[in-house]
């Protein structure tokens, strides 16, 4: 694979999760009605602003290429925590697949961030 047609699709690997994150973090500080009943139910009422806020900062950061990573680890964690709770109320683990689309396309961008230094 050449490395123009590896950037390509690294590109495209990097950006599905950060639109689906972009879309999450407006509709939770639009007030989706459907996005705020679901979180509610769950205890987390409180916090959709801020989960809003924070799904948008590391979207951000991780399309950034001088934060990239930074982002990327921040993406991870919220990810993780997204499934780890789909996972126990029995809904499909969609961030699971966020965070392996996540991971391939930092992968394919540079495989260094995966090597000991």
């Amino acid at each position: 694979m050449s490395n123009k047609t590896r950037s390509i699709i690294a590109i495209i690997l990097m950006a599905l999760p950060a639109l689906m994150l972009t879309v999450s973090g407006i509709a939770k500080l639009s007030g989706s009605e459907a996005v705020v009943d679901g979180l509610t139910k769950m205890g987390f009422g409180p916090y959709i602003k801020l989960f809003g806020i924070a799904e948008i900062i590391f979207t951000v950061l991780f399309l950034v290429p001088a934060t990239y990573k930074a982002g990327f680890f921040l993406i991870l964690s919220y990810l993780g925590g997204a499934a780890a709770i789909e996972i126990s109320t029995g809904k499909p683990p969609v961030a699971l697949v966020l965070i392996a689309l996540a991971w391939a396309g930092v992968f394919l961008r540079d495989k260094k961030n995966f090597l000991p230094a």
